[in-house]
């Protein structure tokens, strides 16, 4: 079951780690550089109950889920750029269903 136009209210801008150019054997040479891959529909929420109790009560307002469409452009190792604020996916709770045109994961705030 896809998220409907309606549901999907926020947009959200996908940031993609971007290859350093003078990189030698995986080591960023330059630093980590992070270029937008994508702008995309979603639904962005605070975590609520169980799910903010276990991503942990004293940052429970830095984090929040994220409902998407399907889409390869983003992964769990992607940034978000959400109301000019950047957050980096949590892994473990970074769920694609392609069968269901449905991604949704958890994000915290970072600070860059």
């Amino acid at each position: 079951m896809s998220y409907s136009s309606g549901f999907l209210n926020k947009k959200i801008f996908v940031l993609n780690r971007k290859t350093a150019q003078s990189s030698k054997f995986g080591v960023d040479g330059d630093g980590i550089e992070w270029e937008s891959a994508d702008m995309l529909s979603a639904n962005v929420t605070y975590t609520k109950g169980i799910s903010a109790m276990n991503a942990g009560a004293i940052n429970a307002y830095s984090i929040k889920l994220v409902r998407i469409r399907w889409t390869d452009k983003i992964t769990m190792r992607s940034r978000v750029k959400y109301d000019n604020q950047i957050y980096q996916i949590i892994p473990n709770t970074f769920n694609a269903d392609k069968s269901e045109n449905t991604i949704q994961f958890q994000m915290q705030l970072i600070n860059e």
